[in-house]
């Protein structure tokens, strides 16, 4: 019996071929959707699991309130780890982690040198604690001793080929001998840290020893027995911020824990749970850039609505065909065919129909897996398509589409009483397609709410690129790593300038485009009270900043030369005057901490200058208190450069750099490329929306198309006898057409409330957003009708053109 379906579901689908076609191009199109989107939402769920016993890792964090500024960090102080396996026999292991910026490192008696990003400094435990294979050397030993260090296989390979790299002695920065201990596997893919070198953390014995708790300097993780709450330590939290944070609350603010909480601060840990960091953590001292859970959502939607939106074409079609095969089911029928056995055989055509198509996705996915891994910054692998697991679970989703795209029409089909059927008398056209009509109306809401998701996200991009944000980003050439020149970097900074085409120079750690943040305590009296008082970002810059960032000052001065008493100054903006409350800031103090936590010693700061604010944060965020001080930082020498001869300016640049620090890599960029990588993820979901809307909106048309078909086809009696008596082709046309352009507008006016509530929901991540225009929605409103005037306009059109006679004569 089955085999008698199977062979007559092949028999139609050869007999109407075009229908096929287009039923097994969209439900081709949708499940490769769903197949790319299924794997990168698998790998992104996946972070961390790696790990032995990853349930019962967790990180620590810091969070603190003071004076109504909220400080949230991945990281504690550097006592946090022993103290809590001290206290708490819960805790059975514990490991600091730290990221230590960049080093240039080369094997001691050779030249060439290595620039490394991604470099750790970790505890001897690091490899007990967390599942990364050793390859060589012994990973109870290999961080023990300080000046040691391990790498991942790959780096090996690249600084010494083949060779054992045991035992060698690398040198870091040209001043440190590390000795090479250990070479361990490359970390995988789905890891939330993926550093490439690890230093011993013995090797920093003032930060590894420290006993500053408020210093969060070290990313935590500590490791509970089996079966063990996290509750249980986060319920003893307040017991450890009375034992070890409440003395320095009272000596730095003169307030006991209780008074400084009633003045509506706050200070204490949290636990986060090691496999939710990729998703959920977007935290300052994250050890990289994280994902976010609302993009799994996004996608995973997109997904399961695209493979409806090709559901729905399959059901729409074959209910639309109920007409050609109205009388087959009633010859059966009457030949004695019950009604699950014709059932049975609709559902047959449509397993059919969902296996080829389930082939024709697997090529689909093959093909465009690279390019949608390059679009979303992944490494997704074909291998991972043909895994067991994969596979079953797109073979349990083929027969659910099979089942789902096909039920409908099997019952409706079925249910046709013969005698009505073999009379004539079976309702044809759109007035019988009430369910018809809905599944259409879904289809395009849904590809007109991915055009508007789209569309606003690039205006939301377009709005960061053309935003004043209170410096000049354009032209300004970053060379990185700076301090490696050490006391040749002023050097370095006046040979530059003496090049025509290079207009300013400044030397700094901090640039507005995420470089170096740090911040200190701030109070606005001598005497520290904490409701003066507030944790406010710093940075170290030198006279030329100002200028060269075309940064601009509200009142007072910036730093100058002609003012030695400006090492004893500091320059603040708008948003610092507002939050300390001053009425009259230049001229002023502000007054910080210096020395130990011991012996902490209050120094006062003469404020001669304001500047204006300006966007040194994502336009996430709002512009916070910043405070500049003179000083020497010298993380990137910035020029300004001018941009007629561009390619010159950089070799000269280069060639002053190799003649100051030969045998050095020279790296640079500009600031407005850096800029842009801010807003990566944002570029990144404007690009796969904008692919995806595309994809739904063809399979949507797919589907008009084959509707228009044989709308026209069922109505060839009616445009012969319309053309006999005078009608013209625009008016046939329109005849043909108004039905579906009328659900095009129902579907425009479901779409519009939607998208506007979703797209406002994703812009409230963004403190400085554009507003969703009026146009956005009427411009993809036109677009739509076009793209479905044009869809079923065509064939409306050849439909018009038939001659009459030959329409009559047939029928």
């Amino acid at each position: 019996m089955l085999k008698n379906f199977i062979n007559i579901a092949f028999r139609n689908l050869l007999k109407h071929k075009f229908y096929s076609i287009l039923n097994i191009l969209g439900l081709s199109i949708g499940l490769s959707c769903f197949m790319v989107i299924s794997l990168f939402v698998i790998d992104e769920l996946s972070y961390d699991k790696f790990h032995e016993d990853s349930e019962n890792i967790y990180r620590i964090d810091f969070a603190a309130k003071l004076n109504g500024s909220d400080h949230i960090s991945a990281k504690v102080g550097a006592p946090a780890a022993q103290a809590l396996l001290n206290d708490y026999p819960i805790v059975t292991d514990a490991v600091r982690l730290s990221a230590t910026g960049n080093w240039f490192i080369k094997e001691k008696g050779f030249e060439k040198t290595f620039k490394e990003e991604h470099v750790l400094m970790a505890d001897s435990n690091f490899f007990s604690f967390f599942t990364v294979p050793m390859i060589h050397g012994n990973p109870k030993t290999a961080l023990v001793r300080p000046n040691t260090l391990v790498m991942d296989e790959t780096t090996a390979r690249k600084m010494f080929g083949n060779e054992n790299p045991l035992g060698k002695t690398l040198v870091l920065d040209n001043t440190t001998d590390y000795e090479v201990t250990g070479v361990y596997e490359d970390l995988p893919k789905n890891s939330h840290f993926r550093q490439n070198i690890i230093l011993s953390i013995a090797s920093f014995p003032n930060r590894a020893n420290s006993n500053n708790w408020v210093n969060t300097s070290f990313n935590t993780y500590i490791k509970f027995q089996e079966g063990i709450d996290s509750k249980q330590l986060e319920e003893n939290f307040p017991e450890l911020i009375e034992k070890y944070i409440g003395p320095l609350i009272q000596r730095f603010f003169g307030q006991s824990l209780a008074e400084f909480k009633e003045a509506g601060n706050n200070v204490g840990f949290s636990l986060f749970p090691l496999e939710m960091i990729h998703l959920y953590s977007d935290k300052d001292g994250d050890l990289a850039p994280n994902s976010a859970i609302s993009y799994i959502y996004i996608f995973s939607a997109v997904a399961v609505f695209i493979l409806l939106l090709a559901c729905i074409n399959f059901m729409n079609l074959a209910t639309a065909r109920s007409a050609s095969r109205a009388k087959e089911v009633g010859v059966r029928k009457v030949m004695g065919a019950l009604k699950n056995q014709l059932i049975y055989q609709f559902i047959s055509e449509a397993m059919v129909i969902s296996f080829f198509s389930f082939l024709f996705a697997y090529l689909l996915t093959m093909v465009f897996l690279p390019s949608f891994n390059e679009l979303a910054s992944k490494e997704l692998t074909i291998a991972q398509l043909f895994s067991g697991s994969y596979v079953l679970l797109m073979f349990a989703i083929m027969l659910v589409v099979g089942l789902f795209a096909g039920s409908y029409p099997a019952f409706y089909l079925s249910r046709f009483q013969p005698a009505e059927v073999l009379k004539g008398k079976v309702k044809l056209g759109m007035k019988s397609g009430a369910l018809r009509s809905l599944l259409v109306v879904f289809q395009f809401s849904i590809s007109i709410v991915l055009m508007i998701g789209t569309a606003v996200v690039f205006d939301q991009l377009s709005f960061i690129q053309n935003k004043k944000l209170g410096f000049n980003k354009d032209q300004i050439l970053m060379v990185e790593d700076a301090w490696i020149l050490d006391k040749k970097v002023e050097t370095f900074k006046t040979e530059v300038k003496r090049n025509i085409n290079v207009e300013n120079a400044t030397v700094a750690s901090f640039t507005p485009v995420g470089g170096n943040d740090n911040s200190d305590l701030y109070f606005k009296t001598p005497s520290g009270e904490a409701d003066q008082s507030l944790v406010t970002n710093r940075a170290r810059v030198d006279h030329d900043y100002l200028e060269t960032m075309g940064i601009e000052m509200a009142e007072g001065r910036f730093f100058s030369k002609e003012f030695l008493s400006d090492s004893n100054a500091v320059v603040i903006n708008k948003a610092a005057v507002k939050m300390f409350g001053y009425e009259n800031p230049v001229g002023d103090k502000i007054y910080t901490y210096e020395g130990s936590q011991d012996q902490p010693e209050v120094v006062g700061l003469k404020i001669i200058g304001v500047m204006e604010d300006f966007h040194y944060k994502s336009l996430r965020d709002n512009i916070t208190p910043l405070i500049f001080s003179l000083g020497r930082s010298t993380g990137f020498a910035l020029f300004k450069v001018n941009t007629e001869n561009i390619q010159q300016t950089i070799a000269d640049i280069e060639r002053t750099w190799s003649d100051i620090a030969p045998g050095q890599p020279f790296t640079y960029s500009f600031m407005d490329q850096k800029f842009d990588s801010m807003y990566e993820a944002e570029q990144k979901i404007g690009k796969i929306f904008s692919v995806f809307a595309i994809l739904g909106i063809l399979i949507a048309c797919l589907g008009l198309f084959g509707l228009a078909s044989f709308t026209a086809e069922q109505k060839t009696k009616e445009i012969g006898i319309r053309k006999a008596l005078g009608a013209s082709i625009s008016g046939i046309v329109f005849m043909l057409s108004k039905n579906f352009i009328k659900l095009v507008a129902v579907a425009f006016g479901l779409a519009v409330p939607a998208a506007y509530f979703a797209m406002g929901y994703w812009l409230e991540d963004f403190a400085y957003r554009t507003d969703i225009k009026p146009m956005t929605f009427i411009g993809i409103g036109i677009l739509a009708f076009a793209i479905a005037w044009l869809t079923m306009g065509f064939q409306s059109w050849k439909a018009a053109r038939l001659n009459p006679v030959k329409s009559l004569r047939e029928e």
